[in-house]
């Protein structure tokens, strides 16, 4: 009886069966939400959102936004005992913080199922497993979109409206005959009204898009985790992408958390000695990436349009709001920050700095072949394609869409709005340029150093080759049976 078989024999017996490539996908998948689920509550509560709604609503609600869905906020209000006052409410910020959690630990757990298959997976395994992870994360937002809705009603009185001088019962002697027009006569008749009035603020979650939208967020999650892993196996048709994409993706994917993990850092000693320090944290935690990943093209000198007005301008750092509120003629840039506030320039050298380290990682991660010059050509031109993805695509997910207006008998009585948005072409062309500057330094700098020369040739990824640090030397002559009995199958 054969107890082992050829390498095709056991290349069969490691293709896994239906039951655990779905058991992987539910793993990953629900450790995803629960993660996104544990980060939102736990901002919203900190932000004290959970003293005007019901946490659980919100929290589907944000967690939906995460994973690339859409909330719609509506509201019904009923001022001055007018009819036709309407409340209209737009949002569309994607609060990346929960979406980044729950990215982290969907790709970790999909790649982990990816490594155990063996050294080398199969197409038809891979799209097994994808799809099986798409579906299901799918249904979760489906469920999201069922959970997260929610009606908040506030009353005039609850604002303490009724504590007014003269609400309902006239003005104070002396202010009314000062008003003109005759409005002093009819002002107390309406603040009684606005008394008893009620405000009926709601969300839901649209179900169609954000359907669409988590099916687009899981899989471009899936296909980044693919390309960023070093060590997790490729079929042996995308083995190229091993070589060429892995070592700079890598590198970009961990400078790009590094600058996440600082801006909770700042985050935290802006906490010291501030006097709302869960108010910061529960920021933090929901919009983190957001600020940080924003900073970031404009640091590379991404222009951006928009304009800010009313009362959420003030939710836009200093001195962006200075520059949206003054003028949305002309665009953001770093240099109009600077001119408002010279340190912005420090915001220009930290994001250099950063794509100088993503150039080096790629060098030490790239194999030394073709002298220093072929070399460093080669860590530009892959460097420079990977973020010249990568910028426009931050540009995207940091864009803000906000606005919110009450207007009654179509007169606008408040209005505010935040509109940012980057340009995507340049992103597309500034970051080709950076990439390639900084792979081309990066290389050198490994290069002098010796940094480069300690890097192995990379592996095949899951084309036959071992994925890991340790590369074993090619054999100097075929491996034959008759020589080695390792080769020959057991049989008793």
């Amino acid at each position: 009886m054969a107890l082992a078989g050829s390498g095709q024999d056991a290349k069969r017996r490691a293709r896994p069966s239906v039951g655990d490539v779905l058991l992987s996908a539910v793993a990953a998948v629900s450790w995803a939400f629960i993660a996104m689920a544990g980060v939102a509550a736990l901002g919203l509560h900190l932000l004290e959102a959970d003293t005007v709604a019901s946490l659980g609503p919100m929290t589907a609600a944000v967690v939906a936004l995460g994973a690339g869905g859409r909330v719609t906020p509506s509201g019904d209000v009923s001022a001055f005992g007018l009819k036709g006052a309407q409340a209209d409410t737009s949002i569309d910020v994607w609060p990346l913080g929960v979406g980044l959690v729950g990215a982290l630990v969907l790709g970790w757990f999909f790649l982990r199922s990816l490594r155990a298959a063996g050294v080398e997976v199969s197409p038809g395994e891979l799209l097994a497993r994808a799809g099986a992870v798409v579906a299901l994360f799918v249904a979760m937002v489906g469920g999201l979109a069922w959970a997260g809705h929610d009606i908040i009603t506030i009353n005039g009185s609850q604002l303490g409206l009724d504590d007014i001088p003269g609400g309902g019962k006239g003005l104070p002697e002396g202010i009314s005959d000062k008003l003109p027009g005759g409005i002093g006569g009819l002002l107390p008749d309406r603040v009684g009204d606005l008394v008893d009035a009620k405000a009926s603020v709601g969300f839901t979650v649209e179900t169609v898009p954000s359907l669409f939208g988590g099916a687009a967020f899981v899989a471009g999650v899936l296909v980044i985790a693919l390309l960023a892993s070093r060590r997790t196996p490729l079929p042996r048709a995308l083995a190229p992408l091993h070589r060429a994409v892995r070592p700079a993706a890598s590198a970009l994917v961990a400078v790009l958390l590094m600058a996440v993990v600082a801006g909770l850092a700042a985050a935290a000693y802006a906490m010291i000695g501030d006097d709302h320090p869960k108010r910061i944290a529960g920021a933090a935690l929901l919009g983190a990436p957001n600020g940080v990943w924003l900073g970031i093209p404009i640091g590379l000198f991404v222009p951006w349009d928009g304009e800010a007005t009313g009362e959420l301008a003030k939710l836009l750092p200093d001195p962006l709001d200075e520059l949206l509120g003054a003028s949305a003629n002309e665009p953001v840039t770093l240099g109009r920050l600077a001119e408002l506030d010279g340190r912005v320039w420090l915001l220009g050298v930290a994001a250099g700095v950063m794509m100088l380290l993503a150039g080096v990682l790629t060098a030490v991660r790239s194999p030394v072949t073709r002298g220093v010059w072929g070399f460093a050509g080669r860590c530009a031109l892959r460097l420079g394609g990977v973020t010249a993805v990568a910028l426009p695509l931050l540009v995207w997910l940091t864009d803000v869409s906000a606005g919110a207006s009450l207007s009654v008998l179509g007169f606008d009585a408040f209005g505010a709005g935040i509109e940012l948005h980057g340009r995507i072409g340049m992103a597309v062309l500034l970051g080709a340029a950076w990439g390639a500057g900084a792979g081309a330094l990066g290389a050198g700098l490994a290069y002098a150093t010796g940094a480069a020369a300690r890097a192995g040739p990379p592996s095949d990824g899951g084309a036959g080759g071992p994925s890991g640090p340790y590369q074993p030397s090619r054999p100097y002559r075929p491996a034959n049976p008759d020589t080695n009995p390792y080769l020959r199958p057991y049989r008793q």
